[in-house]
């Protein structure tokens, strides 16, 4: 097949277009700045709805209710605002529910988390072992982790009835009187902290074997050639394996401790639930913030205690990092 040649008017041969001109260049430039784009802006096309998700239903409420607690407002009128500036803090600082929220918030989240956080290091620690039926007690194990809070606080609540409670049964085998457990302070806080165990112990156990498997055998087994027993493998190799995973936990668990909710209040079982008990004795900083703002309707006093709530998890963090840091400058 002939192919032909460019010419020039007077019929001599002429020369090709240049490479970079017409429709082929404008296509590789539209083709490299495509290229580019894909480049450099797909990762923020695969976060950005992370940040879309956390910008509407973190950052926003977050900002709004700081806007809120500066301001008197009812949950019925909240598009009346009358602005009180850091009233509704002073009022806080100053209100004895407050300081008693606060210390049960701190009781609680002490009675259930040291408990269930050494439980589940110890039953980490046996799961980490070769055993029959190990897939079975892991699965048992995060079961009551799965179980809905209103069904776990439901059961205990009937176990730990005063009259005709499980729990009393058993003590009276043993000549003890019944407790009333709802109504006395501290069998209040033990009987709530008692499921708050319940549920959580497992699924930290779960954490706490998955840093253990990552921990590499050439450390045991050189701690066993140098005669380190099973449990001072578990202080000089197992702890140090998994300090950070143990960190993770003691912060996640006094985030929860702060937020305690749904455990007291079901098991105060009606008005008494809201308020933490008729003195409230058990009544957390959640049930504060309830009941100041679907209880009194004080929209402004509850955005307080929120924000309140918020702070002591700065503080709490501050503080786990400081530690942290002198830990590992003796370290």
């Amino acid at each position: 097949m002939a192919i032909s040649t460019p010419t020039t008017p007077d019929g001599a041969p002429g020369a090709a277009p240049p490479a970079g001109s017409g429709t082929g260049a404008e296509h590789q430039r539209r083709s490299t700045l495509l290229h580019r784009l894909d480049v450099r802006g797909a990762p923020y096309a695969f976060v950005a709805p992370f940040f879309v998700v956390f910008a509407a239903f973190s950052f926003y409420p977050l900002i709004y209710t700081s806007w809120i607690s500066l301001h008197r407002v009812e949950l019925s009128t909240l598009n009346l605002m009358e602005w009180v500036g850091f009233d509704n803090y002073t009022a806080l600082w100053e209100d004895d529910r407050f300081w008693n929220a606060l210390l049960n918030t701190f009781t609680i989240g002490v009675l259930s988390t040291v408990p269930q956080l050494l439980m589940a290091l110890g039953l980490a620690h046996l799961l980490n072992y070769r055993l029959r039926g190990s897939t079975f007690f892991r699965v048992a194990a995060l079961t009551p982790y799965a179980t809905s809070v209103g069904a776990a606080a439901l059961v205990f609540t009937m176990l730990f009835e005063r009259d005709f409670g499980m729990i009393n049964w058993m003590l009276s085998l043993v000549g003890v009187d019944n407790v009333d457990w709802e109504n006395n302070k501290w069998a209040a806080q033990t009987a709530i902290s008692t499921i708050v165990i319940w549920r959580w112990t497992g699924y930290n156990a779960l954490l706490y074997l998955a840093a253990m498997q990552a921990i590499p055998r050439d450390r045991y087994e050189a701690a066993a050639i140098d005669g380190a027993s099973r449990w001072q493998q578990f202080l000089t190799v197992t702890i140090p394996g998994i300090r950070s995973t143990i960190v993770f936990t003691i912060v996640l668990s006094t985030i929860g401790a702060t937020q305690l909710f749904g455990e007291p209040l079901i098991f105060g079982q009606g008005p008494n639930g809201i308020t933490g008990g008729a003195d409230n004795q058990y009544q957390t900083l959640g049930l504060l913030l309830y009941e100041e703002g679907w209880k009194n309707y004080q929209m402004g006093r509850a955005a307080t205690v929120a924000w309140a709530m918020f702070l002591l998890l700065i503080v709490v963090f501050v503080v786990q990092r400081l530690v942290a840091r002198v830990t590992a400058r003796k370290g």
